[in-house]
Formats: C-alpha cells, sequence, structure tokens
C-alpha cells in the first residue's frame, strides 16, 4: 500500500512538473510575442510620424499655390474662395427604402437645423 502511494506520489510530481514547465514556455512564446508586437507597433508609429510630417510638409499652402499657378494650364485649378463652399443641408440626399432609417436621417437633419439656429 505504501509502495503504491509513493509511486502514485512521484507520478503526480511528474504530471505537475511537465505541466509547470509547459506554462512556463507557453508564458515565454507569449512574452516574446508580445515583445515583438510592441516593437512592430512602436515602428509602424514612427512610420506614421514621419508620413504624418511628409504630408504636411507636401501640403503646405506656398507649395500647393506654386504647383498650382506651374500647372495651370494643364490643370486649369483655381484658387480656392469661401464663395466656392456651400451648406451641407443643400445636398441631395437618396431616400432610403427603409422606413427606419428614413425616420433617423430625419431626425438627425432636424438636429443639425436646430443646433444651427
Amino acid at each position: 500500500m505504501r509502495s503504491l502511494l509513493l509511486i502514485l506520489g512521484v507520478f503526480m510530481v511528474m504530471v505537475f512538473a511537465t505541466w509547470a514547465y509547459r506554462v512556463n514556455n507557453d508564458t515565454r512564446d507569449a512574452l516574446g510575442r508580445v515583445a515583438s508586437l510592441q516593437r512592430e507597433i512602436r515602428t509602424e508609429r514612427e512610420t506614421i510620424a514621419v508620413l504624418e510630417a511628409e504630408w504636411a510638409y507636401l501640403n503646405r499652402p506656398d507649395r500647393l499655390l506654386a504647383l498650382s499657378e506651374e500647372h495651370f494650364t494643364e490643370l486649369r485649378l483655381m484658387p480656392l474662395h469661401p464663395d466656392h463652399f456651400s451648406d451641407a443641408m443643400k445636398v441631395a440626399y437618396p431616400t432610403p427604402e427603409d422606413p427606419l432609417l428614413a425616420e433617423l436621417i430625419e431626425a438627425a437633419i432636424l438636429e443639425v437645423q436646430g443646433g444651427n439656429r
């Protein structure tokens, strides 16, 4: 009886040791993946910052004005004036097929019109 308990105890220790070893390895793998993803995120954020800086540089008003003047004969771009813009409420939207959607759109339009007054 005593040897059976001893064998059972040794077997249980081996099972738990194997389980702990697997959990430890899985945890290390997960930490490695997290570190890799964090490096990737950092790289992507740096790339985004560079792209935003390039976008800001390329969209400088003085540069765009010079380009529009330089390529006026091909593009016929006119300078923008405030009278070129209109109220968004003047845009003709297609009527939705769904009556619930129509009610929601109408409520949103009324809410926007109420906020503009």
